[in-house]
């Protein structure tokens, strides 16, 4: 059993952007030397998330439009009552989503369906530059 981290940068990211890091995990699976295992990708910080989607033109503008539905940016946070930074919302919408993903993989391939890329999603309502940690376990 063999442990692999290594660090993804993205550059600055925008609320309600979906980034595409399908490549990079599998660059990190194939970097690690491993054969059979979990990958495993955590946001650091409070306001991104990560998960899986088809990323395409009409789930791009769905996906947004569902976070806003259910959590929507213009009702009153107590958070924002504390920090008066206005990104309640996006703090919640966070907390929803997740800030990780574990995705088995089988012979160095992220066992992952057709139509499903891994994504980092920006929540915050201010633009961040981001730094994901990928954890590569197995043999």
């Amino acid at each position: 059993m063999a442990v692999v981290t290594e660090k993804i940068t993205l550059g600055k990211t925008t609320e309600l952007q979906m980034v595409d890091i399908t490549g990079e995990v599998a660059a990190a699976v194939a970097r690690s030397g491993l054969r059979d295992g979990v990958v495993t990708v955590f946001n650091i910080g409070s306001t991104g998330a990560i998960t899986t989607i088809e990323h395409e033109p009409g789930l791009l503008h769905d996906f947004p439009a569902m976070l806003e539905r259910i959590i929507p940016r213009d009702i009153p946070y107590k958070h924002d009552l504390t920090w008066h930074d206005g990104n309640g919302h996006s703090h919640t919408r966070a907390s929803l989503l997740g800030p990780g993903l574990t995705v088995p993989f089988v012979e160095r391939a992220l066992t992952l369906g057709t139509w499903q890329q891994i994504i980092f999603i920006e929540l915050d309502n201010k633009p961040h530059h981001r730094t994901l940690v990928t954890q590569v376990i197995g043999e």
